[in-house]
């Protein structure tokens, strides 16, 4: 199972963050930029949406930034050379080359097959596991190596989080199949 191609295995949503300057001046830059927003009693950072890659930017005066809603790394790298232009533009000095590395990686699994969660928890009986019906209607698999998080659904759908790259994500993926794999 382990080296399935995981056909269904969709990114959601791409999470980075690091720094690009030394500091940033907020209020300039939110004059300056369409599409820069400043309510600093809601929010200590800008916040600029971009339309072409569709994400989003945290911008922190201290020169640290966070970039969400991104679906592939090249619209990562794309998206984070408008943000660098357009802060430019608007006189702010950035770091030559930008420190901004992917922190978690957000991703949709189908198994195509429904999954009794009550016989998951019963057969495995892993601390790593949390499943609270009441509460929340997923299971939540917690894999050590890699460091993934798995919220299983009862429809065969589910969602993998906290993975760096793509190939922790499906290495998860591959121990959760091993896992599952006795008992669909």
């Amino acid at each position: 199972m382990a080296d399935q191609q995981y056909d269904s295995l969709k990114i959601e949503n791409i999470v980075a963050s690091g720094v690009i300057a030394d500091s940033i001046d907020l209020l300039a830059i939110a004059d300056h930029i369409e599409g820069c927003e400043l309510n600093t009693k809601r929010f200590p950072g800008a916040v600029y949406r971009i339309k072409d890659p569709k994400m989003a930017s945290l911008i922190f005066s201290s020169g640290k930034v966070v970039l969400t809603g991104i679906k592939n790394e090249e619209d990562m790298d794309r998206g984070l050379e408008i943000i660098i232009s357009s802060l430019k533009d608007a006189g702010v000095v950035t770091h030559e080359i930008p420190d901004v590395n992917v922190t978690n990686i957000v991703c949709s699994y189908d198994m195509g097959k429904s999954i009794n969660l009550n016989k998951v928890v019963i057969t495995l009986q892993l601390e790593n596991i949390e499943y609270e019906p009441e509460q929340f209607p997923g299971l939540v698999y917690r894999i050590a190596d890699p460091k993934i998080v798995a919220l299983l659904f009862s429809s065969g759908k589910i969602i993998l989080t906290g993975g760096k790259n793509l190939h922790d994500v499906r290495a998860g993926l591959g121990v959760l199949e091993q896992h599952l794999a006795d008992i669909l």
